[in-house]
């Protein structure tokens, strides 16, 4: 049974780095949930930090380095993507930008890409939807209903009411990209209640 290949990238600086926390979670739960129906899932993380002097020489040269291009590839080659990035002056950090920058831009046409980003306060939770989403948008990626944005207070936090913990995010995001790779198409949604009409309630009790 052929694997499915998942690839991670990953464009925390430093180390460790809570964009690489985030993006390992989001796998886990990816992989996770696609072993349900028995078919291997084999990751590959692209950490860019590493490639960053490459990603820097290809923009001169015009030519890949050894480490660089098998990065592409398996950027190109992947069955899903999972994209996390920290969010820098309200927006994605410019060597997540320079990496996508060097990938052709057909190489993501139709791919499903689960998007994700850190920052330290909730207040730049919009740049997923506003910078991100564009971006792969634009790249005509299959991007999925669901983002993931994790400020400092959400590791290790429940949430509120009215907001889901980041656990529970994270694997409702996670859980969208294994129904789509897996072609089990999303949940169905639970059969609501049915109601009674309260006149027709007050006639029961008159009878």
């Amino acid at each position: 049974m052929t694997a499915y290949k998942l690839v991670v990238v990953s464009a925390g600086l430093s180390k460790p780095s809570s964009t690489r926390l985030l993006a390992d979670r989001l796998a886990d739960s990816t992989a996770r949930q696609l072993g349900a129906d028995g078919r291997p899932v084999d990751v590959t993380v692209v950490e860019l930090r590493d490639l960053a002097v490459e990603i820097a020489n290809n923009f001169v040269t015009g030519f890949p380095g050894a480490a660089l291009r098998e990065a592409i590839e398996a950027v190109t080659e992947a069955d899903g993507l999972i994209a996390v990035t920290p969010i820098f002056t309200a927006s994605y950090s410019g060597l997540f930008k320079s990496f996508f920058d060097v990938i052709d831009h057909d190489a993501l046409t139709g791919k499903p890409v689960l998007i994700a980003a850190t920052g330290g306060t909730p207040r730049h939770s919009l740049a997923l939807e506003h910078a991100v989403r564009p971006l792969f948008a634009y790249l005509r990626a299959v991007v999925l209903p669901t983002s993931v944005y994790a400020a400092t207070d959400d590791w290790g936090g429940t949430g509120d009411g009215l907001t889901d913990g980041l656990p529970r995010r994270i694997d409702r995001a996670a859980g969208e990209l294994a129904a789509l790779l897996s072609g089990r198409g999303p949940a169905a949604p639970a059969v609501p209640e049915q109601v009674v009409p309260f006149e027709q309630q007050l006639a029961a009790l008159r009878v």
